[in-house]
């Protein structure tokens, strides 16, 4: 065999984002091979068999990924569907409802019920700090003639990667004696973080596909309560769309949907429910918990002399396990992120709410899921990508961060 002669390319920098790319993103999250693979297949009947077989069998894994034997209404739509949803269900106008925010989607939350009608009084907690159950109940213990129908809040806020303590919050209402109802948005955490709807004393719970649950945007849950299903028996905001008594009771298919069925989704997300029955909600969890802490060391590493750079919730007990929220200063993070992309094909998210993205100050701040589909390979990927990136953009940063993250994943 003889050697070409002919010169060699003159690449200055070879394409090293070539491969499958990594969306490190809070949503939508890695779509594993086996959701995608059952979605490729043609449009079934929508009438009878398979499909209908599949989706009576789905609902009790549904009940089960939240950690409840109660209802649950599935809607065509994403978290802010699932925020409407409950809103129309559970609320009149003029009703008032108590707002717990740790970020921007709680704030999110609030906003889709004032629009509706309903009264709302945010307690804003910023964006670094926990919901303060001593306040909450003192608020609760003022509302003497019990004019709060509910509290709202988000488990994690996918913002500010809070994650609000759920047992102490029912606590809090409990010792107030408080009838309100305990609604919850799970749309970053469910899949990722404990959550035990009907053991916590929930009375409903928002959630999305996109994230925990593996499948592509375009579906939302709520699980409700009896006690919620009753108080909003009489709501004056409920339309035959967003009605989910037919819903979470269909006598006939199309009520689970007002409609023609989300028949790919549906497959996709009968394959993610299996997958996480198979490896068992609390081996889901445990996974979780690890990835996030091998995020937690490699930023503490990072920030180590450097405090430009460093997570933005202080105690871990109030971190999420799913997405993590971290500062590199203006406008390192925003040439992180752009580096990362186009050099090494990983997407870290964006700063979202911690300023106004026409503030100097938003390029200092992204966001690095683990949420879901997600192993120690490729948390360990991305966060030697970013310290490539900071070595290749000269941001100043400590050493030891691979190192302090694979101890993590070795300790297990």
């Amino acid at each position: 065999m003889t050697q070409s002669n002919s010169p060699r390319p003159n690449v200055s920098r070879p394409d090293l984002s070539r491969g499958r790319s990594y969306l490190a993103i809070p949503g939508p999250s890695v779509m594993p091979d086996r959701v995608l693979n059952a979605m490729h297949r043609a449009a079934p009947n929508i009438y009878a068999g398979d499909l209908t077989e599949m989706v009576a069998a789905m609902w009790p894994d549904l009940r089960a990924v939240a950690g409840t034997t109660q209802h649950v209404a599935a809607y065509i739509g994403n978290g802010h569907a699932g925020w409407e949803a409950a809103n129309a269900n559970l609320f009149s106008r003029g009703d008032l409802v108590l707002v717990l925010s740790t970020g921007r989607f709680g704030i999110g939350w609030a906003e889709s019920a004032r629009a509706m009608g309903v009264e709302v009084e945010l307690m804003d907690f910023g964006t670094q700090a926990p919901v303060d159950m001593g306040r909450v109940e003192a608020r609760l213990r003022q509302d003497r003639e019990g004019r709060i129908k509910a509290v709202l809040t988000t488990h994690v806020d996918t913002s500010s990667s809070i994650r609000t303590d759920i047992p102490a919050l029912r606590a809090a209402m409990d010792a107030a004696r408080h009838p309100a109802l305990l609604c919850v948005d799970c749309i970053a955490s469910l899949g990722c973080d404990e959550y035990h709807m009907d053991a916590w004393g929930i009375d409903l719970t928002v959630a999305a596909s996109q994230k925990g649950l593996m499948t592509p945007p375009g579906m939302c849950f709520v699980w409700f309560s009896e006690k919620a299903r009753e108080a909003g028996a009489k709501s004056d905001l409920r339309t035959p769309y967003w009605d989910w008594r037919k819903r979470a009771e269909p006598e006939e298919f199309w009520q689970y949907w007002a409609g023609t069925a989300p028949t790919h989704h549906l497959f996709g997300l009968r394959e993610a429910l299996s997958m996480l029955h198979e490896e068992g909600m609390a081996n889901v969890w445990a996974r979780h918990e690890v990835l996030a802490r091998t995020v937690w060391a490699a930023f503490d590493a990072w920030g180590a002399g450097h405090p430009r750079i460093g997570l933005n919730v202080a105690d871990p007990i109030y971190r999420s396990r799913a997405v993590t929220a971290a500062r590199l200063g203006a406008p390192d993070a925003t040439r992180l992120r752009e580096w990362t992309e186009r050099e090494a094909g990983v997407t870290l998210g964006i700063g979202l709410g911690m300023a106004l993205p026409s503030d100097p100050a938003w390029h200092g701040f992204l966001r690095v899921a683990h949420m879901g589909h997600v192993n120690a390979h490729m948390t360990l990927g991305a966060l030697a990508v970013m310290e490539a990136g900071m070595i290749a953009l000269n941001i100043p940063h400590g050493p030891g961060a691979l190192d302090a993250a694979a101890k993590i994943i070795a300790a297990g």
